[in-house]
């Protein structure tokens, strides 16, 4: 806070702000709207079980995935064994996999006319369904599990960085105390890494809240197909407003817990990087029971599915690779880039007047803009047409009253929409990239250019801008793979007869018939191992 910026700068801090929370403004309005009794009849029938069904799902994959990320995390930064350097990027990799997708390949194997049942059939002679059990995989808890294969990364990721921040004096201590390992990890390790799997749990909640596509292939009614439904179904925004408003106070109250658990995290936490002292050789059957450990978690959540759908895209090529595949490639890609433009910029913007201005204000709107990323999908795209549903209708009356035809749905039927939901979901993305990349440059540099003449915009493009280049390319990389994997708002959203990469794939999952879709979830897995591997580089250069 070092130079005084005109209120010219202020006030577009503001207005972008003003923006991003228009959503959110617009369906607590749209909730106090009466809504001929559409909520009340859900109210009375099926809403409590969307509000179980939501609050189990959660608990669910926090709960699996903290039993399958914590031992994995544990072993990558703490222990020596083979195949570790190779594991500490590999198991980011199901971030890339789109949850329905593994649905479909899971439910493909694991449902009575799969090969794994059809297989222990044939084994054992069993004739009917009532001669076996087998768990049900379209049900709560197959959702659950699926779930958490694919937003387990979000605790490793965040374990892994703990368990290695963990100063090796205190492990020395432990074990000169006589804890063996088990007893060091149980009592001392796993402690001290609490507030970051409470973190990783809080995300993976969230992002679980704001799934559509897995639970309503796994035909699971929860608070998010609730939104969609009744917004498809009745047609009542009023309604879908309400229940927008149910999920928020569950997205909140994570993202409350998440800063809660952020705040004890630094108490925990020392500064210093990784200690390779503190890392543990195992040998013989301990080595490999910790290499099949991690082997088969990234058999399931990554490397079976993605096998799966390059064997059905490979027997279904001819019928993929069609003038169909390259249209909505070409939309994915062009909306994508588009928002991603937009987005880095919005982060730039917003950081640069908060790290320059001498307002206390002018912080406020690049807090305000990060709770765009909270808003899940139906409820962010229920937000949205509340308020361009009605500048549509006054754009038509207006063209009315002068005697003119209306030009029809010039904001809900058209792209804009789409590009506009994604820059409000996905600028929190660019901007906390920025924000990193802004803490890197010290503040005497921007005194030292201000004493040598520099006007803000100059600051901007000639100092900084050379020095956020790697902030800047990973934001663009991360919000441009979000925008390619985001389905929800598209789906609600999208203009009649447009479809990208994520709807056209969800359409032949809806239809069991992912075979002829696969070569476009392919193009969605690949285009989102790019900014993972990138940002596992950093990570490491870093290290």
């Amino acid at each position: 806070m070092i130079l005084g910026l005109s209120r010219t700068w202020s006030l577009a801090g503001y207005l972008i702000a003003a923006i991003i929370i228009l959503p959110l403004l617009a369906i607590i309005a749209q909730a106090f709207v009466p809504d001929e009794d559409v909520f009340g009849h859900l109210f009375n029938t099926v809403l409590p079980t969307y509000i179980a069904n939501t609050i189990l799902l959660m608990l669910g994959v926090c709960i699996f995935a903290l039993l399958i990320a914590t031992p994995a995390a544990w072993l990558v930064a703490k222990c020596q064994f083979p195949g570790r350097k190779m594991f500490q990027w590999a198991l980011l990799l199901p971030l890339a996999m789109p949850a329905y997708v593994v649905a479909y390949v899971y439910t493909d194997l694991l449902d009575y006319a799969g090969p794994v049942q059809k297989m222990l059939r044939l084994w054992f002679d069993w004739q009917a369904p009532g001669d076996y059990y087998f768990p049900e995989v379209r049900s709560l808890g197959g959702a659950s599990v699926v779930l958490a294969l694919v937003l387990f990364p979000y605790i490793y990721l965040l374990a892994r960085t703990a368990f290695m921040e963990q100063s090796s004096s205190l492990q020395h201590a432990s074990r000169v105390m006589g804890c063996g390992p088990w007893q060091s990890f149980w009592r001392l390790s796993l402690p001290m890494a609490r507030p970051a799997l409470a973190v990783g749990a809080s995300l993976v909640a969230m992002e679980t809240a704001a799934d559509f596509a897995t639970v309503s292939y796994f035909a699971v009614p929860t608070l998010t197909t609730a939104v969609y439904d009744t917004w498809l179904g009745y047609g009542s925004l009023s309604a879908a407003a309400k229940l927008s408003a149910i999920m928020l106070l569950v997205v909140f109250s994570m993202i409350g817990f998440e800063r809660f658990a952020r705040r004890k995290q630094q108490l925990f936490q020392k500064q210093s990087g990784p200690n390779e002292s503190s890392v543990s050789k195992l040998t013989g059957i301990n080595a490999g029971l910790a290499t099949a450990y991690c082997s088969l978690l990234l058999l399931f959540s990554f490397l079976l599915p993605f096998a799966i759908l390059l064997q059905y895209s490979w027997d279904y090529f001819d019928e993929s690779w069609n003038a169909a595949f390259w249209q909505y490639s070409f939309n994915s890609l062009y909306i994508a880039a588009i928002v991603s433009v937009i987005a880095v910029f919005i982060g730039v913007l917003l950081i640069f007047i908060r790290r320059i201005s001498p307002r206390a204000s002018d912080i406020l709107p690049s807090r305000l803009a990060s709770t765009g990323y909270a808003l899940p999908g139906t409820v962010l795209a229920i937000g949205i047409l509340v308020p361009f549903t009605m500048l549509d209708f006054a754009v038509n009356d207006l063209y009315e009253y002068f005697g003119q035809a209306g030009p029809g749905l010039v904001f809900t039927g058209s792209v804009f929409i789409i590009i506009f939901a994604f820059c409000i979901r996905f600028s929190a993305i660019a901007i906390g990239s920025v924000e990193n990349s802004y803490k890197r440059i010290s503040p005497s540099l921007d005194m030292a250019a201000i004493t040598m003449g520099l006007k803000p915009k100059a600051l901007l493009w000639r100092v900084h801008m050379p020095l956020l280049r790697k902030g800047i390319f990973a934001g663009l990389l991360l919000v441009f793979i979000e925008c390619m994997k985001e389905l929800p708002a598209a789906l609600l959203l999208r203009p009649v007869g447009f479809e990208n990469l994520a709807t056209y794939v969800f359409q032949f999952v809806s239809d069991e018939q992912l075979e002829q879709g696969a070569l476009a979830a392919i193009v969605i897995v690949l285009v989102g191992l790019v900014p993972l591997i990138y940002l596992n580089r950093s990570l490491e250069q870093e290290n």
